[in-house]
């Protein structure tokens, strides 16, 4: 596997994972290697740097995750992830993204944003004026929320339940697609001097919507943006997310440990997509990775290790605790036990998934002190680690056999890993034929460049909040022998 060959007829996509905290997000610790700059990760300066990097490495989007809370289910407290600086000190990535958009020409933006906490009005809007300012390189990553700790910073008592989480999350979905696909129509900018119009009243349309969850009754401020409905990104494992993602999704983050667990996710989601009315190639998936590349083996070996010497086991005991809702203070540190896995609606499904598939495999015992390491270094999320052509090697198989799109790239210590994604490993996958040279549409929408739909930036035609659309009937009556989302491959 090496020499150029003609290009498939897909291309693979790349992503940056990222989340708006100092300390690195995944390899908790790496604050402590001189060379790493994640201390200096509430300084815009850091997130430039990051967006024309990204954009120089044809990257498709710099995904957000984010969260409203504190791991503190380890001994009930939080001290030990504010001691290992990990996913603490946050900052609001919506607040960064369009000075990242400012000084780049086609890099994507995916932020997440809950269903449980922000106002359907305020996501609507605040992501329709970032799309705007963006020219369309925007990406909504919706999460219900699962975590105790942001319900009640949030000030309520405990967190939903999943199922009536997914339930009003749905409600949620169907009150923003009015707002961005019904509320204006195309053409209500009008900017008449005589007669004076600037804009069509008759083209602005009240949005009255009465939910069980979420009520509406007013006009929407936000007029259309370069995409009306950002690019929907979903992360949910569980039989409700994988439902919601099914139906929603265009695109999904998924964090599997294995080539066969992965497999099965994708085959999952696709046939929710086809449940659903929709087409599944239109669902672009991406699987989490943490490359660590060197020019030579030997180069990326050391580099591990020097990694694995930073790595911060409080900190992975804390997220350990807290994503799967199993303290493990009760535990002495070395001494074994069995991980159950038992799902609860304060818990991640996919990480517990990941962590039933590892202990399965695992030769070795699982301890508070030997999880603590493994969950401080990114838990479960691949890491293959060698040349170019190896991590390459092992992208390409992945890609090819278990049917995703792309991966999400975490980086161990920066500003070292992007730059060795960039530098190193694009070239490689580009040689293959695998990757793009540039992107599908140079400066042009998120949706245009995920999908490969140059010059249609819009919900497809399958998606549910196509049904929304001011001139949906319209639009039906005059599609005769149109193409329709998911034509082209991306």
């Amino acid at each position: 596997m090496g020499d150029a060959t003609p290009p498939p007829k897909r291309q693979m996509h790349l992503n940056f994972f990222e989340t708006a905290c100092t300390g690195s997000h995944m390899a908790a610790g790496l604050w402590k290697d001189l060379d790493d700059n994640s201390r200096f990760k509430d300084r815009l300066e850091y997130y430039i740097w990051l967006a024309k990097l990204a954009d120089k490495g044809k990257i498709t989007s710099i995904f957000f995750a984010d969260s409203y809370g504190v791991h503190q289910t380890l001994n009930n407290s939080a001290d030990a992830i504010f001691r290992g600086g990990s996913q603490v000190a946050n900052l609001d990535p919506v607040v960064l993204v369009s000075a990242m958009a400012a000084v780049t020409k086609s890099v994507a933006f995916g932020i997440t944003g809950s269903t449980s906490y922000i106002t359907p009005f305020l996501l609507g809007r605040t992501w329709a004026s970032l799309d705007h300012i963006s020219r369309g390189r925007i990406a909504w990553n919706v999460v219900t929320s699962y975590s105790t700790s942001a319900a009640k910073s949030m000030g309520k008592e405990d967190v939903m339940p999943s199922e009536e989480r997914y339930k009003a999350a749905h409600e949620y979905m169907d009150l923003v697609y009015s707002m961005w696909e019904h509320a204006w129509e195309d053409g209500s900018q009008v900017w008449s001097v005589d007669p004076e119009i600037a804009y069509d009243p008759a083209k602005i349309h009240r949005i009255k919507f009465d939910g069980q969850y979420h009520k509406m009754d007013g006009f929407f401020q936000t007029h259309p943006s370069p995409q009306r409905t950002p690019v929907i990104f979903q992360a949910g494992a569980s039989k409700s997310g994988i439902a919601f993602a099914g139906k929603h999704a265009e695109a999904i983050y998924t964090d599997y440990a294995t080539f066969d667990s992965l497999k099965a996710y994708t085959k999952s989601v696709r046939e929710a997509a086809k449940a659903a009315g929709r087409d599944p190639t239109t669902i672009k998936i991406f699987a989490a990775t943490m490359p660590i590349i060197g020019r030579t083996l030997e180069e990326a070996q050391a580099k591990y290790e020097r990694y694995a010497k930073s790595i911060s086991s409080q900190s992975g005991m804390a997220k350990f605790s807290s994503y799967t809702n199993t303290d493990l203070g009760q535990f002495a540190m070395d001494e074994p036990f069995k991980f159950e896995g038992k799902a609860a609606d304060n818990a991640i499904t996919g990480v517990i998934n990941g962590f039933m598939t590892a202990a399965a495999e695992s030769t070795e015992p699982w301890t508070p002190r030997y999880l603590g390491h493994m969950a401080g270094f990114g838990g479960t999320t691949p890491k293959p680690c060698g040349t170019p052509e190896m991590v390459a090697d092992v992208y390409q198989r992945w890609w090819e056999e278990c049917d995703i799109d792309g991966f999400n790239i975490a980086y161990v210590s920066n500003p070292g890993s992007y730059e060795d994604v960039v530098e190193l490993l694009v070239p490689e996958l580009q040689k293959r034929g695998l990757m793009w040279q540039d992107y599908h549409v140079p400066g042009g929408t998120f949706r245009e460049n995920l999908q490969n739909r140059p010059g249609n930036p819009y919900l497809g035609k399958d998606h549910p909040g196509y049904q929304f659309k001011w001139n949906k009937e319209s639009c039906d009556s005059s599609a005769n022998g149109e193409k329709q989302n998911g034509d082209a491959a991306a």
